[in-house]
């Protein structure tokens, strides 16, 4: 008896609009539904979201402790919403605890205020080692703490988007929010570095 081979499978981009052409035809994408969510993921979730928010809370001590007690309703505040927003929690950093952030199921961000994940953070590598060797992968990644910085890793779930409110480094101040915010990245963000005063 002959074996049977399976059909080569179609280049992803290329089934993806096969099944993008089979949806059309039976009316079941919203007209511009897929414009408005490639808007969504490319341009306005955005890391410099959240480097608003981390500079509005060094400034505002009333902002500062409504995103600490309630993430989600601080980010509204600047209209930061939508999918994976619904449930921020802000991670606060001082200069003996550096919060870090992990997905070890998936890849989930709060992408409002985070962006879309880069890919080391969607590594395995990053997932399995950060919650077991956290201070080797952070000093690999560039952030070589003391040991007296007590490091804690926190995991996504459907319930939380976390999101890291780092320690403000001295020598800011005075700064303008939009100064401070420039000093903020996507992974002072994720815990995996600190913002710097001369960056």
């Amino acid at each position: 008896m002959r074996a049977e081979h399976p059909l080569p499978m179609a280049p992803i981009a290329r089934r993806a609009h096969a099944l993008k052409e089979a949806l059309d035809r039976k009316k079941l994408i919203p007209e511009g539904f897929i414009e408005n969510f490639t808007k969504l993921m490319e341009v306005d979730w955005d890391p410099a979201n959240g480097a608003r928010v981390v500079a509005r809370a060094w400034v505002d001590p009333a902002f500062r402790t409504l995103l600490i007690k309630d993430g989600t309703r601080a980010c509204e505040q600047f209209g930061y919403t939508g999918p994976q927003g619904e449930y921020i929690v802000a991670l606060e950093n001082t200069p003996t605890l550096q919060n870090v952030i992990v997905c070890t199921l998936c890849s989930c961000t709060a992408w409002p205020v985070l962006g879309l994940p880069p890919d080391w953070y969607k590594s395995f590598e990053y997932r399995s080692r950060v919650v077991r060797e956290s201070r080797s992968v952070l000093r690999e990644m560039g952030l070589d703490l003391p040991e007296s910085v007590e490091i804690k890793v926190w995991d996504t779930t459907a319930e939380t988007r976390y999101m890291v409110l780092p320690f403000r480094p001295a020598g800011t101040e005075g700064w303008s929010e939009e100064k401070l915010a420039s000093i903020v990245t996507k992974d002072v963000l994720i815990g995996v570095a600190r913002p710097l005063a001369n960056a």
